[in-house]
């Protein structure tokens, strides 16, 4: 096939050019990116050749290697690993697949230090880029193992770049970069000294389970008195083996005051493709019938894919060492997708499968211990370190929520970690316990409300009696809240109750019986007004009572004790699934003087078929929709009935 010229994708491009002009003080990452990305490629040879006899690679010395050359101003990182078809080359190289890439070149742009930014483009796994920030040229050579044909992919980061293929290209990836002038100011180091190569595979790839290795410096020639090197010497030189310039020991299997927290981190960097520190590393190992180590990491930010159906989660899982699967979904539950890590089995096999793997119960085993240990990780953070616990809710707990729902072994442990908003702190969520200990004497439940803002919440007539008596309500305002709260009965003998829901009923035993008979003179005052607007309005609400919630809105709609929310009923039908619509009840507050008149007419006109009390009703109902930021039926007829009120009052 001729050679063939692409121009980058819009936004790789962008990208590009970012990188070009030193958006990143540490340019030392982009040989950390090349090394990862030869490691990812080493690990899936070793795990295709497993599962595939017919494969053909050769995997007999799998390696990285590094080769620099000063006086050509070139440097070369070179796998045998998995390799790349001319495709995947044309798919992967030029672009940035990855959704939500706008908002991604947005936020970089906006970000305010180097370390943001960094923060920011590990999430979109797009490190190769990282190459143009130090050469001027990068020049990629691969060739799929099983294969025949080779690619090569050539570009200046300008705006465009070239693919041709290549008869005789060795197995695996090669990526040449024709480097840059070194410019200590702009901290553009000189990438072809061996002692810099050195520095950054130290410091930041010793842990990858390959050797990376260096052509060594040859010995400098011995010299004869006379100052000339002896013909023997000449003869005899032979080069030297390569230098191997990583440890490559596995940090799980390592003793804790044998590893850095620098150490840690570039793992977890390795692993999760992120750029920033994990906010929390958490170690675990298992002895006796079954040994597993287990290193785990907190991420300190969310990936912006976190609720995208093919967001990748699970940890890595290796097998005595041997690279097994990377996103491996059964050593964790969706709850905690967010964390990263490696799990190291010694007893399974090494041909496990995904589908083997959900009923192994070994696994399954790990599962549920892995799971408990973050949540008694979370546990301690939230009493050890708050900020850090801050921070992880802020980022996580929309997604730990999701673990009410599915995970009753540890339902107890995930409300003992969860946090609320709620109307005892504009500022600072709470805890359930805590909400329990601030409860009044006589309370018997724990209040909530659900909807889409704190504000709108705050603002709902549902709140008027809460408020009014100081009792705290908490404010639920994620999507998975709708659905939760449905789930979970009780916290620590005290029932969850919406105060959008059923009767509400305040106040000591004493409270309570002076209600009752105000109610019951209320009950008597407009129960004929009830029951003509139950009749008036019965295509929409299933029964008009007095409300004992409100204290300034004229009216509210409520919904019985056991039926779903309108939010639950659309988020039902948004996944597919056909609900009924409930009908809701609709609350008037008999202290309100609109409601004061409206009876008052109805009392004054019963006995005729008045069209414009008819429409009050209507506009009653309406009212009490919008007050709660739910949808009227028909707007425009709304909008027509208050407008002609509006003109008559005038």
């Amino acid at each position: 096939m001729p050679t063939e010229t692409f121009e980058f994708q819009v936004e790789a491009r962008q990208l590009l050019q970012m990188m070009i002009h030193s958006i990143y003080s540490n340019k030392d990452v982009f040989l950390r990116e090349l090394i990862s990305n030869s490691s990812d490629a080493l690990d899936k040879l070793r795990l295709e050749s497993l599962r595939d006899d017919a494969l053909g690679a050769d995997t007999s010395d799998l390696h990285i290697a590094v080769e620099a050359d000063s006086d050509a101003r070139t440097l070369i990182v070179r796998d045998n690993g998995i390799g790349m078809s001319y495709d995947e080359v044309r798919e992967l190289i030029g672009t940035i697949a990855n959704s939500g890439t706008a908002k991604f070149l947005q936020e970089l742009k906006e970000a305010k230090d180097a370390t943001a930014a960094e923060g920011l483009i590990g999430q979109f796994g797009v490190g190769f880029y990282a190459s143009f920030m130090v050469a001027d040229e990068v020049t990629l050579l691969t060739r799929r193992a099983g294969e025949s044909q080779g690619t090569r992919w050539t570009s200046d980061g300008a705006g465009t770049y070239t693919i041709e293929t290549v008869e005789d290209a060795p197995q695996g990836t090669s990526v040449t970069l024709r480097l840059k002038p070194a410019d200590a100011e702009d901290k553009l180091y000189d990438y072809t000294s061996p002692w810099k190569i050195r520095e950054i595979v130290k410091r930041y790839s010793d842990f990858i389970t390959w050797p990376i290795r260096m052509a060594a410096e040859p010995p400098a020639p011995a010299e004869s008195a006379d100052g000339e090197t002896p013909e023997t010497e000449t003869e005899t030189k032979t080069d030297p083996e390569p230098e191997t310039l990583n440890s490559m020991k596995a940090l799980w299997a390592r003793s804790r005051d044998e590893v850095s927290d620098e150490e840690y981190h570039e793992l977890y960097k390795h692993i999760s493709h992120d750029w920033s520190d994990p906010l929390e590393t958490i170690r675990m190992q298992a002895e006796g019938t079954f040994e597993y180590q287990a290193l785990l990491f907190i991420p300190s930010h969310a990936p912006q894919d976190l609720f995208m159906r093919d967001h990748k989660r699970g940890v890595q899982l290796y097998v005595k060492r041997v690279f097994i699967m990377d996103d491996c979904e059964a050593l964790m539950p969706p709850y905690l997708r967010f964390v990263k890590g490696v799990v190291d089995a010694q007893d399974l096999s090494l041909n496990v499968s995904r589908e083997i793997l959900q009923q192994d119960r070994q696994i399954q085993l790990m599962h549920r211990r892995l799971a408990k240990k973050v949540l008694s990780t979370i546990k301690d953070m939230m009493s050890g370190n708050p900020e850090r616990y801050a921070t992880l809710w802020r980022e996580f707990g929309r997604v730990l929520k999701e673990g009410l729902l599915g995970d009753f072994e540890n339902r107890d442990a995930i409300l003992g970690v969860s946090s609320f908003a709620s109307t005892h702190d504009a500022e600072s969520p709470t805890t359930l316990a805590q909400y329990v200990e601030r409860m009044k004497d006589g309370q018997e439940h724990i209040f909530y409300l659900t909807g889409e803002s704190r504000q709108a919440l705050e603002n709902s007539p549902h709140m008027e009696a809460f408020r009014a008596k100081g009792i705290e309500v908490l404010l639920l305002t994620d999507p998975v809240d709708e659905v939760w709260v449905e789930a979970v009965p009780e916290f620590d003998g005290k029932q969850l109750r919406s105060i959008a829901k059923g009767e509400v009923d305040l106040g000591s035993e004493e409270e309570k019986k002076e209600a009752e008979t105000e109610r019951e003179k209320r009950q008597e005052e407009f129960g004929a007004l009830l029951t003509w607007m139950t009749e008036r309005l019965g295509e929409d609400v299933k029964e008009v009572r007095l409300s004992s919630r409100l204290t300034v809105s004229p009216a509210c709609v409520v919904s019985d004790a056991h039926d779903a929310t309108p939010a639950l009923e659309n988020m039902y039908r948004a996944m597919g699934q056909e609900v009924p619509r409930a009908k809701r009840i609709l609350e008037l507050n008999p202290g309100h003087p609109l409601v004061g008149a409206v009876n008052k007419a109805y009392g004054e006109r019963s006995g005729e078929d008045d069209a414009g009390l008819g429409e009050t009703a209507e506009l009653l109902y309406g009212m009490a929709l919008l007050a709660e930021g739910g949808e009227l039926s028909d707007p425009s007829r709304f909008i027509k009935l208050m407008a002609e009120r509006m003109e008559r009052s005038l």
